[in-house]
Parts: C-alpha cells; structure tokens; sequence
C-alpha cells in the first residue's frame, strides 16, 4: 500500500484518541504526512509526540469541527504547511444513549453538528484540493447509519444523514476521480461510549459495554486504510454488522425485533 499513501498528505479528524489516532499511526506507517485535527490540544500532542519519534511529518491543528470557521482555518493550515491535500477522514464523532421522549432536542442538535455538519464543513473546504489530486474522502461511520438503533436516535439520525451526504458527493464526482468511502466499523474499543451524551446533555461516563471484546482501534484504521488504497465504496466490518445490514435489506421487521433484544442486554438500558 506505500506506493499509494507515500508523500501524500492525509487529514484526520478526532484524532487525539481511538480509531481517529489509529489511522494517523496508519497513514503515517505508510509515508503519510499526517495533519492531526481534535478539540484536544494536549491529545493531539501527545499523539504527535509518538508520531515525529518514528519519523512522520505532523501538523497539529486543534479543531470544534462543528464550527465552520475552524475546519476552514484546518484546510488552510493544511495548505500552508504542505501545500495539498490527499485523504480527508471524517472520524470526530460523539455519540448518546436515551429513549428520545427523555432526551432535548438540544442533544440531538449536538450530534448532527458534529457527526453531519463536522464531516460537511470539512468536506466542503477540502474539496477544491482534493479535486486536484484525484484525492479521497472518508466518512468513519457506523451501523446506526443503516439500521437505526434504540436510545441512538440522535447518532442514527447524524449517521444516516452522512451516509446520504458521501454518497451523493460520490455520484455528483463519478468522473471526477474523487474517491468517497463510507467506513462502518460496528462496535469499537474506543472512547466514544464513555463521552456519549444522555438525554439532558451530560456526559455518560463509564461505557455500558465491555470494550474489551470489541475490535480494536488499530484493526479498524489498518482496514479503512486498506479500503482506502483499493478505492473500495463501503467498507462494514464485523460479522454481526455485516448480518445486520445484510438482514434487514430482506427482514426489517424481525431485525427491529433482534436490535431491540440485544440492545436491550445492555447493563442500564433504559428500556427493556
């Protein structure tokens, strides 16, 4: 794969942990030059600190994605640094658990401005660059973005609304030689349940989840990684998230009734 990443330049949002700094080890460990993008200045540089000790160029742009202006200053940073841009991962992401009738419509908003507009923003600025170099746009997504889940309504929603997004840029670019991939890793040992919202805007805490059962972080970003370099459209990974998609094209009834009882086993489901 290092022929197709080697002093090409890739930007990573969400970045300072999980999948995010898996795939700026990935990309780095294939010749990237690597811009790191989160919220979390420290994270970032912590992640960068590792990064220049192997070598790899890094740039660190601290970055809300939900506000405009700042994934535009993270496209010109980029710009001015290195002067193109290659491979834009749209990763940042935030996700809740509670049934809708208990959450504010405050917390929703929260989620499709950061999971949606984030990956729009960014997108939006990055393009004319990649454009030039026949580069790659990336949607780290979710399963939720193909069979809504219960007490997710807000991250179904923001992930159903991108996968609609990228596919859409991925027709209007058909001769274009724009390559967009919506990346669904299924369940990942990440931080994103232990940041997850409740329904009154507070954070979650502890993850409902054992994580470590999940796949890790590293699996995932060597995958879309991979994807990414065999211009791959979609990328679903795990056998259960492959099943559930695949079911509920033909069953979408009996996997309503399947999703319910297994996201009911969770400890402190808020419903059963």
């Amino acid at each position: 794969m290092k022929s197709t990443f080697e002093g090409k330049v890739a930007i990573v949002t969400g970045a300072g942990s999980g999948i995010g700094k898996a795939l700026a080890e990935a990309f780095a460990e294939q010749g990237a030059q690597v811009v790191l993008a989160a919220r979390s200045a420290e994270s970032l540089n912590r992640v960068a600190e590792n990064l220049r000790k192997k070598g790899a160029r890094v740039l660190v742009c601290p970055c809300d994605v939900s506000r405009e202006e700042e994934c535009e200053q993270l496209i010109n940073s980029t710009i001015n640094e290195f002067g193109r841009i290659d491979f834009l991962v749209n990763n940042a992401g935030i996700s809740m658990r509670e049934l809708f009738v208990d959450t504010s419509p405050e917390v929703l908003k929260r989620l499709m401005d950061v999971n949606f507009w984030g990956t729009v923003y960014c997108t939006k600025h990055a393009l004319p660059h990649l454009l030039k170099n026949n580069g790659s746009v990336t949607g780290v997504s979710s399963i939720a973005g193909y069979k809504g889940l219960p007490a997710r309504t807000g991250y179904s929603a923001s992930k159903f609304a991108m996968h609609g997004f990228l596919e859409s840029l991925r027709i209007e670019n058909l001769k274009t030689g724009l390559h967009v991939l919506i990346a669904c890793p299924g369940f990942t040992a990440s931080n994103i349940r232990n940041t997850a919202l409740k329904g009154d805007g507070n954070v979650q805490g502890e993850s409902p989840r054992d994580e470590a059962a999940m796949m890790q972080p590293e699996e995932v970003a060597y995958e879309i990684v991979k994807a990414i370099h065999r211009k791959k459209q979609t990328l679903i990974l795990t056998t259960q998230g492959k099943m559930t998609v695949w079911l509920n094209k033909f069953f979408n009834r009996f996997m309503d009734k399947m999703v319910f009882n297994h996201m009911a086993k969770e400890p402190d489901s808020p419903f059963k």
